[in-house]
């Protein structure tokens, strides 16, 4: 395996379409907060634009475990393919209240909804690449987990790197064109690629809700996942804001989106090469290792003052970011039963979405009262806080279990009671 680089090794198993397809439906939901902070403050003024992109954000947290559960029990197809279609119609009606100047109550009720549907092509991607590399019966286990492990920070990689991409093509969309028109584009993008990637051949099929009956989701473990999900979701809204209040100091706003992406490309780069050269040790420690390293780093955000200082600062904090967000998601692939793979992932998924968004308004009240330092005070509190919950909760004999040992959809009349139990 080893002899073949490994973005190869993982694509050759569902084809170079895949991995195109995922990363064009992901833009949507990278572009739509930063398309609805734009468009909304230049139509409506920042007060609106700042409910609305609350009320979205909120929409997509609420939501996403119901689509996961959701593409669980009926499959990826039917349920993406709906959920891309009520998304594109979702994004068109809130543009449309946004050029007729609704009332603010009407403009947060369809944002809501736009995040309520929001297809969770992410956490249902991760999904897709278990399932793919989900050993069959008598396989070797230890070379699918291997290839499992690498599937999903490949996977990781692209989410970084449509989530750098993302806001600055909707950024730019905007400026250019016209204050709609970021939105406009997510639009488009979902209708098509969030149909391509629900109709893609390896969309798997549910698991009927009386054979997941015993398949136990919230278990010790992946509520400590969720946990450390939830901390670096805040690490990122509070370090973002401090980003974006530090150039609003220094009088040149629109520097911010760049200065942020340092971090984006740092931390693609980490999951790629986390790709290519995967480490040999446990998950657990890979884990402590780089939330510890994160912690270390963030401090470095307390002497910024000028845009040279916070994008070096943010680049060496993305180096540890991906390779996290990693072992996250692949300790999740551990301790979820695969019958409900998905609305795990789309926990997870929420956890930093929840995370951003309330940390994102805490830290930008706190800067806008006491300077950008004060955002970047949080940061490194949800840092220290994400090393405590890492070092007391994640432990091996928690989530490190064999990728064999796992339930697969039971046969009929079986009930899953071993699923996970005592995790």
């Amino acid at each position: 395996m080893s002899a073949v680089p490994a973005p190869r090794t993982v694509t050759r198993i569902a084809g170079p379409a895949l991995p195109a397809i995922s990363f064009a439906a992901r833009l949507p939901a990278a572009i739509c907060p930063t398309a609805t902070l734009l468009m909304l403050t230049e139509l409506n003024g920042i007060g609106t634009a700042a409910v609305a992109a609350g009320a979205l954000w909120t929409g997509q947290a609420v939501g996403g475990p119901f689509l996961g559960r959701y593409a669980d029990r009926r499959g990826h197809r039917p349920v993406i393919l709906a959920a891309s279609v009520a998304n594109a119609v979702a994004i068109a009606a809130f543009v449309a209240s946004a050029l007729a100047a609704m009332p603010l109550a009407v403009e947060a009720a369809l944002a809501a909804v736009v995040g309520l549907t929001v297809p969770q092509i992410g956490p249902l991607s991760r999904t897709r690449w278990v399932v793919l590399t989900e050993p069959a019966a008598g396989e070797n286990t230890s070379g699918r987990a291997e290839l499992t492990r690498r599937a999903l920070s490949f996977d990781t990689a692209v989410d970084e790197v449509s989530f750098m991409a993302g806001p600055a093509l909707g950024g730019v969309m905007v400026v250019l064109i016209h204050p709609v028109a970021g939105l406009v584009l997510a639009g488009v993008l979902i209708a098509v690629f969030g149909t391509l990637f629900a109709l893609h051949p390896t969309a798997p099929r549910g698991t009927p809700a009386k054979d997941a009956a015993g398949a136990r989701l919230l278990l010790p473990a992946l509520l400590a996942l969720f946990t450390m999900a939830l901390l670096q979701g805040m690490i990122l809204g509070s370090a973002n804001a401090g980003t974006s209040a530090l150039a609003a100091h220094l009088g040149d706003t629109g520097t911010a989106g760049f200065v942020w992406g340092a971090m984006a490309v740092t931390s693609s780069l980490a999951g790629l090469l986390m790709t290519m050269r995967p480490s040999s040790l446990e998950l657990t420690l890979q884990l402590r290792l780089a939330v510890a390293a994160q912690a270390l780093l963030l401090p470095a955000l307390l002497g910024v003052g000028s845009f040279l200082g916070a994008t070096a600062a943010l680049a060496a904090i993305g180096c540890a970011v991906a390779p996290h967000l990693i072992v996250l998601f692949t300790l999740a692939e551990r301790v979820a039963p695969m019958e409900r793979m998905g609305e795990a992932m789309a926990l997870l998924g929420s956890g930093l979405i929840l995370g951003q968004g309330v940390a994102a308004l805490a830290a930008g009240q706190w800067a806008q009262r006491s300077g950008h330092h004060s955002a970047f005070l949080l940061t490194c509190l949800c840092g220290a806080a994400a090393l405590v919950v890492a070092l007391a909760c994640v432990r091996p004999r928690l989530v490190d279990r064999d990728p064999a040992a796992r339930v697969r959809v039971p046969e009929p009349g079986e009930i899953a009671e071993e699923q996970r139990e005592g995790a």
